[in-house]
């Protein structure tokens, strides 16, 4: 299950730090500071996709067996 959770784990990161980045960019109040947000809104959806992947991965192997 660890596999298919990495697998997981890639897309669903890429696919959360895309949001994050397009919010921080979008917004006009958080723009100004760009530079210093989309590290941090990066990072943090990276960690998000973590326990989501596991739970996502844990899903698949229910239904597989």
């Amino acid at each position: 299950m660890l596999r298919i959770a990495t697998l997981i784990w890639i897309m669903l990161a890429t696919t959360l730090a895309g949001i994050a980045l397009l919010v921080v960019v979008t917004v006009p109040s958080l723009a100004g500071r760009a530079t210093e947000f989309i590290p941090i809104a990066c990072a943090a959806a990276i960690i998000v996709a973590m326990p989501l992947s596991y739970l996502v991965a844990r899903r698949i192997a229910k239904v597989a067996v």
